[in-house]
């Protein structure tokens, strides 16, 4: 710094620092054409940092106390009785991949029904960057960017917990952690184009949690196989991308065996409905903020 005739002080940068150069607006508009996607998504991620504790400790003790209780007390008591009603498996090794499965619709639950409905009304956090060169659809795609990342990082914890509990013998386990962020995606996606539409809270989605989420996580061959269900009770797992993910992550955790046409269709049906709710949310958004 040196001081100028006035008094004033004007900046002077040494031989060794390189001049900051602004980018110019066409530069900055282009690039955010090229990755706003990733941009939004870097906002996202942002936002969720100031509640990385919480989101760490939900990633951490959630599957613990889970795995912990199942693992160590109702599990000891269902292998006693149960033979050979899981598969020749225990139960824990039967439970785990449901339970991975599980955490990722939760998330998706979470990430993709306040918050979407916080940037369109609340805080309308999705108008600032509409109004820059960044598109609706790059919106949508930042948000599910952020949102699947999430996922990733919570199932990976949660699978290297289920793993040091002993309950993914099969070396192709690992592959559960895809099929699981999956799964919460063929879930949240729909769940999102929903979020969007809709203009006023009178408690949707506390309705979603209750008469949606919590009858598919108990009815969803979560705790036990489907087939066990009364068969007019037994649509709901059909249907359900929760008992499609966990059927998929038995088959990779400890050899569930199903016919490949089978996990074909349970490919197939996740994959649809990720892309039927990414497709419906981009046309919801583009509806409400305008292209």
């Amino acid at each position: 710094m040196r001081k100028g005739s006035a008094g004033s002080t004007t900046a002077t940068t040494s031989p060794d620092t390189p001049a900051l150069r602004a980018l110019t607006p066409a530069v900055s508009a282009a690039r955010a054409r090229k990755f706003g996607s990733w941009y939004y998504a870097e906002h996202v991620l942002r936002s969720m940092n100031s509640y990385r504790w919480t989101l760490l400790a939900s990633s951490v003790g959630t599957p613990v106390l889970y795995l912990f209780a199942m693992g160590v007390g109702l599990a000891t008591l269902v292998d006693r009785q149960a033979g050979e009603a899981f598969g020749g498996v225990g139960y824990l090794a039967f439970l785990a991949p449901a339970l991975l499965a599980s955490a990722t619709i939760m998330t998706a639950s979470t990430e993709f029904t306040y918050p979407v409905m916080d940037g369109f009304k609340w805080r309308r956090g999705y108008y600032g960057p509409h109004a820059s060169p960044l598109g609706t659809d790059q919106i949508v795609n930042g948000h599910i960017i952020a949102v699947g990342l999430r996922l990733l990082l919570t199932t990976v914890i949660y699978f290297a917990i289920v793993a040091a509990f002993g309950a993914s013998p099969s070396p192709w386990g690992w592959v559960a952690v895809p099929v699981a962020v999956l799964c919460g995606l063929s879930f949240g996606l729909p769940l999102m184009a929903y979020a969007a539409s809709v203009e006023e809270d009178k408690g949707q989605f506390a309705l979603v949690m209750r008469f949606i989420v919590m009858p598919l996580f108990l009815f969803s061959g979560t705790f036990f196989p489907l087939e066990t269900l009364p068969v007019f009770l037994r649509w709901i797992g059909w249907i359900s991308p929760l008992w499609h993910g966990t059927e998929l992550g038995r088959t990779l955790t400890y050899g569930y065996a199903q016919p490949f046409e089978l996990v074909l269709v349970h490919v197939l049906y996740l994959g649809v409905l990720a892309f039927l709710g990414w497709r419906l949310a981009q046309k919801t958004y583009a509806r409400r903020l305008g292209k």
